[in-house]
């Protein structure tokens, strides 16, 4: 990524908030990232990308997650590692989390490995850790153990789970590294709950949600998620029913009774990859 391009910015606008300080590398291929005042609460961006015909992800044994659908766009993998590097924690579902390449960190130089030092110059200003807490949401307690996120220690790992989902984990067994939340008494772990085990586990400011859509879809119902970072990739995929190929929300609705509008707050282009800004009321 050495040679990437900076972004070309189409439409900003000024929400507050002081620019975070970039290194120079980082500032020079994304431009100024500012995020709003937001005291006494966490502030959760999600991040994903979709075609042009609105699929997340294709569904199919080795081609699932947002790679195949950005093409692995490296403008990208920058934008996620730089909102990894930003995060206090990172949340994804356990479908995304099993989709994912088994040796995958949710870490900034995992997605980004060229950048490494740049994000770690980051680290070093906002004075945080080297990684965020990556968070795996799984109501069943569905985890393969073996795999680098819960075996290495290399990062600090938290399951949100419910009472059930607790029993076949402590089966399972776990490394220290590892935390459980339980959230008591529900079979859907809601986003508020969620959010509250986050919290409680590691005090975050900036709360990451990278997957799936049902994971969004819940974050949107209950008003919990304030921004979007949207990677519209120039790709059309198509369906046919065969396979199930989510769009950027499953298992809610809200049009036509309960719409949700959204608020463009910024376009970049990278050569033909859009990305995307959105900012979303906070519920009261």
């Amino acid at each position: 990524m050495s040679d990437l391009e900076p972004l070309e910015m189409l439409y900003e606008t000024d929400r507050g908030g002081e620019a975070l300080p970039l290194p120079p590398g980082l500032s020079a291929l994304y431009g100024p990232l500012r995020i709003p005042p937001h005291p006494d609460r966490p502030y959760v961006v999600g991040n994903f990308v979709t075609s042009l015909d609105g699929v997340a992800a294709l569904g199919e044994p080795g081609s699932a997650g947002g790679g195949p659908i950005s093409g692995r766009d490296p403008h990208d993998r920058m934008i996620m590692g730089l909102l990894r590097a930003v995060a206090d924690a990172v949340i994804v579902g356990a479908g995304t989390q099993r989709a994912a390449n088994p040796r995958h960190l949710w870490t900034a130089e995992c997605i980004a490995p060229a950048l490494a030092d740049t994000y770690q110059a980051l680290w070093a200003r906002l004075g945080r850790p080297r990684s965020p807490l990556n968070v795996v949401i799984t109501a069943r307690g569905e985890i393969d153990r073996d795999r680098r996120l819960f075996r290495s220690g290399e990062v600090p790992v938290l399951i949100v789970t419910t009472a059930s989902g607790s029993r076949r984990l402590q089966e399972l067994g776990r490394p220290p590294s590892v935390q459980v939340a339980v959230s008591e008494g529900h079979d859907r772990l809601g986003a508020r709950s969620i959010v509250d085990a986050v919290g409680n586990a590691h005090p975050s400011g900036v709360i990451l949600v990278e997957g799936g859509p049902h994971l969004l879809g819940d974050f949107l119902a209950e008003g919990l998620l304030d921004e979007l970072f949207l990677t519209l990739s120039p790709q059309v995929v198509g369906r046919n029913g065969s396979a199930a190929r989510p769009g950027l929300v499953a298992g809610r609705i809200f049009a036509p009774e309960h719409p949700l509008w959204a608020t463009p707050i910024g376009v970049k282009r990278g050569e033909s990859h859009l990305f995307l800004r959105y900012a979303f009321r906070k519920a009261g």
